[in-house]
């Protein structure tokens, strides 16, 4: 699956995921109205409210980007008929050809991060039966629990040829409370958080670059260049554009020689960019061309740095 990111990249040179993370306060009134109509207003009116702002944005950009990143949360909030909200997410993404990168975060040891694995990433034993649950093609997983907690998916990532993304140094701002602490010879712990996804990493080869990426965020430009030293066969998911701070020109060290080995999420700036005083020219009716504009302006901010950085 990371070839096929990675070829997706090249096509549409946008080494941009669209983060598909929807609040009811983005979805514009004529879609509420019209799932609270038919539903009420309801966990299922909320979940096909979401979904249907859903499908308006990937219709419109689904041409100009490789890859999405539903954020399981934003779903979960609504129960169960937020689940199948989800589901039809990740389905209809893989029906337009998108990579679907599983932002679910998740972290445990043993059995029941072997079930993690195998709900999101594998096929479930039921009977004869081998059945996919949500089957995205990458998932984030936090990796502070230790090796117990990733080897499971790297099980079910070798053996359905997907891929992870490991938390490594994450955007927020308090992240630093724990992964900046200066350990074993004073280096910050996310370093050494890294240096052991670039040995998972190795376990689980594509042509060129790992099936095991990185979550490095936008927010923190130096330790994006580290992080590319220390993992030169990782890809890296870069969270924090846009809406967190981070631009075009804090991204260019993330990026290897080759253009590669990077790619950069953009959540709320693009799914609620009609919001935003720089799309004010469209309407809520027309939300969806708004992202699709907000995308057209990322992936120029981000290729006009990396122009910049190789010239």
């Amino acid at each position: 699956m990371i070839d096929k990111l990675i070829d997706k990249i090249k096509k549409t040179n946008a080494p941009v995921v669209a983060g598909l993370d929807p609040m009811l306060s983005y979805v514009p009134q004529h879609i509420l109205l019209k799932s609270y109509r038919e539903f009420g207003e309801t966990l299922q009116g909320a979940a096909d409210a979401i979904w249907q702002f859903n499908k308006g944005i990937i219709d419109c950009i689904h041409d100009l980007i490789p890859a999405v990143k539903p954020q399981i949360a934003m779903y979960e909030q609504f129960g169960v008929p937020g689940m199948e909200a989800f589901q039809k997410t990740v389905d209809y993404c893989h029906e337009k050809d998108l990579v679907v990168i599983g932002d679910v975060k998740r972290g445990d040891i043993g059995s029941t991060s072997a079930a993690y694995a195998t709900g999101h990433l594998g096929k479930a034993a039921v009977g004869s039966s081998r059945l996919s649950a949500f089957s995205e093609d990458f998932a984030t997983v936090n990796p502070y629990l230790g090796s117990d907690g990733i080897q499971p998916f790297l099980d079910v990532c070798k053996e359905e040829k997907k891929g992870l993304f490991v938390l490594v140094k994450t955007s927020n701002p308090s992240s630093g409370e724990f992964q900046d602490r200066l350990v074993d010879g004073g280096r910050p712990l996310y370093e050494h958080v890294g240096e052991k996804v670039a040995e998972w990493g190795a376990q689980h080869m594509g042509s060129s670059y790992s099936y095991v990426g990185a979550v490095v965020g936008a927010t923190y430009p130096q330790a994006g260049k580290i992080m590319r030293r220390l993992m030169p066969k990782t890809y890296i998911l870069v969270p924090g554009y846009g809406a967190q701070g981070g631009k075009g020109a804090d991204l260019v060290h993330y990026f290897n020689q080759d253009g590669l080995g990077a790619i950069v999420n953009s959540s709320r700036g693009i799914i609620a960019a009609y919001k935003q005083e720089q799309y004010a020219q469209f309407s809520p009716e027309n939300y969806a061309d708004a992202s699709r504009q907000a995308v057209l302006d990322m992936i120029a901010d981000i290729q006009e740095a990396l122009a910049k950085a190789q010239a």
